[in-house]
């Protein structure tokens, strides 16, 4: 259990400013600067002007314990990211915004949960594919919709790189 596993009932007020600080308003405020200055960009720039959030599936289906985190990404990828490719257009008329989604990613932030077994099997469960990604599946993905020439009639989209998954199985409540 990692020191942020917190039900909503439990979750401190600042755990969740936090989490939404980082996930939701610092690209918030990337995304105002970066459409600011792309205003006053050569025409070049504009024509392949792309904005790609990294999402969850935590966004899509909840994770028990972190809502702040699904709550964070959800509206990243489903206020955020639609809203923002209607308005980039206004700037750079072929200007993109989408979402690349993984799941679980074998990075060394997620290694010690990834290490056990069990986990792995219940999180896997509703995954026809049935392995965790790699961060080369995910920056495949974030290479190809950031192409103009792959994805440049591509917006709006968020784009799940989650083996499949279908939805989360259930875990039993943690002891308090």
């Amino acid at each position: 259990m990692s020191k942020n596993d917190t039900p909503i009932a439990d979750m401190d007020l600042s755990q969740w400013t936090n989490t939404l600080a980082v996930n939701l308003t610092g690209p918030f405020l990337l995304c105002k600067a970066y459409l600011r200055a792309l205003r006053s960009a050569p025409e070049a720039v504009k024509r392949t002007a792309s904005i790609i959030f990294i999402g969850s599936t935590a966004g899509k289906f909840g994770e028990a314990e972190h809502g702040d985190y699904a709550a964070s990404k959800a509206a990243l990828m489903y206020g955020l990211t639609p809203t923002l490719k209607n308005e980039i257009v206004s700037i750079a008329p072929r200007g993109r915004v989408n979402a690349v989604n993984p799941g679980w990613v074998a990075t060394p932030m997620a290694e010690a949960t990834l290490r056990d077994e069990a986990f792995v099997q219940k999180a896997l469960a509703t995954t026809p594919l049935r392995k965790v990604a790699t961060p080369e599946d995910v920056a495949r993905q974030v290479a190809v919709v950031a192409s103009p020439v792959l994805s440049g009639h591509v917006t709006g989209m968020n784009i799940m790189v989650e083996g499949g998954m279908e939805g989360r199985l259930l875990f039993p409540p943690t002891a308090r």
